[in-house]
């Protein structure tokens, strides 16, 4: 294979807000794998909770290359499994490198992916529309500039319940609501009944990430599902998401690609888990590659492109919550910055 990674900086259509940040430019890492005349695409964001630059990115994939180039894809499975030990279980890097695997596979197959993996596409969820934290006017103003049939909402101010009470103001359709572990177990109790009331389907991550004990204390309280994100990472620590949440957020950048992406859904589905397939702010070529596992999903949050304001590549469409698949092969990602 030829193999190539450059830096790209996805600006924001608005300032995105979290409980822990708010940013206006997404650093991300774009790779691409070539063989036999045909590229795949694959893409992991920076994350300061994560502690990964794209500067470590880069390095870890410049120390790979020649292991790269000297490699033959016939089975990207495989490739995860060499990737795995080669790259020292760098989940991010990992996830770039699988994406890319799996592109270039259903291209050398000449078949888009889904169809290689005998997936039924036609009635997957819809994607929520994230509105990050603000003002609440601006929340309210960017619900109205973007009508959607559902919105997940980002919380964990010390004014949660007068965000969600006002946006109500603006929509009646359904929330999800994700704290990014900002709460404590008493403030998800008190809310949860409260927003059980105000169309909210679900509470995403409400204790930091390995508060296990105190998840496992309110899991079976609480009046909503809670949905594990951060600390669901990768499928070595799934037994304790399953065991702890009702649901969990599979996002390909923290558990490292696909070929691991599938096989976390498809034991949550086995422990009759809630299923989420999710995005880290990740352009056309992530978000393309993660619709793939919308089957095996009961939510969906892949607004990336939505977000973007200088998408460098095409893939899926999203219309009005609603992903629609390329008949390109692979993920049908076409990317177009000049770089590659």
């Amino acid at each position: 294979m030829r193999a190539e990674g450059i830096h790209v900086q996805l600006k924001l259509k608005r300032p995105f807000g979290i409980s822990r940040e708010t940013r206006s430019v997404q650093e991300t890492f774009i790779v691409a794998l070539s063989q036999d005349g045909h590229t795949g695409y694959g893409e992991a964001t920076a994350n300061r909770y994560y502690g990964v630059t794209v500067k470590k990115l880069l390095q870890g994939f410049e120390e790979l290359k020649a292991f790269l180039e000297n490699y033959t894809l016939e089975n990207p499975e495989d490739f995860w499994t060499q990737i795995k030990r080669k790259t020292g279980n760098f989940r991010f890097l990992m996830a770039a490198l699988d994406e890319a695997a799996w592109d270039l596979y259903g291209k050398l197959k000449r078949q888009p992916l889904y169809r290689l993996w005998q997936t039924d596409i036609t009635n997957n969820p819809p994607t929520s529309y994230t509105i990050g934290i603000d003002e609440i006017e601006i929340m309210k103003e960017k619900i109205r500039e973007m009508p959607w049939p559902v919105y997940k909402i980002k919380l964990g101010t010390d004014h949660d319940e007068e965000i969600i009470r006002s946006l109500r103001e603006v929509t009646d359709k359904p929330f999800r609501v994700d704290a990014n572990a900002a709460w404590t177990p008493e403030k998800t109790l008190r809310l949860a009944g409260i927003f059980k009331d105000l169309n909210v389907e679900f509470i995403e991550q409400p204790l930091p990430a390995e508060a296990w004990k105190d998840m496992q204390k309110i899991k079976n309280k609480s009046p909503l599902p809670l949905i594990a994100d951060e600390s669901c990472r990768t499928e070595t620590g799934l037994a304790n998401c399953l065991d702890a949440f009702h649901g969990i957020n599979v996002k390909l950048t923290k558990a490292g690609g696909l070929t691991p992406g599938k096989y976390m859904l498809k034991q949550a589905i086995k422990k009759k888990k809630l299923t989420m397939i999710g995005c880290m702010t990740e352009s056309s070529v992530g978000i393309s590659a993660a619709a793939q596992l919308l089957p095996l999903s009961r939510f969906a949050d892949l607004d990336g492109p939505l977000l973007i304001a200088n998408d460098p590549a095409q893939g899926v469409e999203i219309e009005n919550g609603e992903i629609i698949y390329s008949d390109l092969p692979g993920t049908g990602v076409k990317f177009f910055v000049s770089e590659f």
